[in-house]
């Protein structure tokens, strides 16, 4: 019963945006399948920390659903930059129940507990932004990341946040989810977002103000869910 993480899947089974076109994205879909049944039982759960169906519309994520809840064990997902299909958890919650997707759930301004960790987390927001809507959405982003946080109810448990977006990037953070994640105690912090060699080189891994920091995009971790806790 292991609990893995991977973040941006980028699927587009319904729609027609392919990653293929990108260098080192090529079949990238059956690797991450045949990656993943070679990984993943039943009885383990895999986070997935948003950008996961390129979708404009909840309807029109069936076919990227529908793979994922045929893969192997218990998925949580929550929101990336991407996920213009994402609505109110409640028609999330709906659209899953009707089409009898029921290995998938949705992190949204709560968490789940799975041997002892806790999942909490949210998309969080860009280490760079100073606009004042851009501020408007990090409070916004920090409250449900609080929400989450506020939510676990075994206080014995290990909290272990997940976002989208990386709290901090090169020699800059967002200060607002930092400060949040260094006040609640969180010790591992999982996130995806970026792309290519050009900005992975920069990702801040390991240690930083005593969280270990982890990079779980797609391309980063060459298709595979990186393990979590076993």
């Amino acid at each position: 019963m292991a609990l893995y993480a991977i973040a941006d899947l980028h699927l587009s089974l319904g729609t027609d945006k392919p990653m293929d076109i990108f260098k080192g994205w090529q079949d990238y879909s059956s690797r991450l399948e045949k990656n993943w049944r070679n990984l993943i039982t039943d009885n383990d759960t895999v986070v997935i920390a948003g950008d996961i169906s390129w979708a404009m519309k909840l309807e029109e994520c069936y076919e990227d659903f529908k793979f994922i809840n045929s893969l192997p064990g218990q998925k949580i997902l929550l929101k990336g930059n991407h996920d213009y299909w994402w609505a109110t958890k409640k028609k999330i919650d709906e659209f899953l129940k009707e089409n009898n997707f029921s290995t998938i759930k949705i992190l949204f301004n709560n968490s789940f507990t799975v041997d002892g960790i806790t999942i909490c987390g949210s998309r969080g927001w860009y280490y760079d932004a100073d606009t004042e809507a851009d501020i408007k959405v990090i409070n916004r982003e920090v409250g449900r990341l609080k929400l989450s946080l506020d939510s676990v109810e075994n206080k014995d448990s290990t909290p272990i946040v997940f976002l989208h977006y990386p709290p901090v990037y090169n020699n800059l953070e967002c200060k607002e989810i930092m400060d949040t994640l260094v006040s609640y105690g969180i010790k591992e912090c999982y996130y995806g977002h970026l792309h290519g060699a050009h900005t992975h080189k920069n990702a801040v891994t390991g240690y930083y103000k005593d969280i270990n920091m982890h990079l779980i995009s797609t391309d980063y971790v060459d298709f595979m869910p990186v393990l979590v806790r076993n």
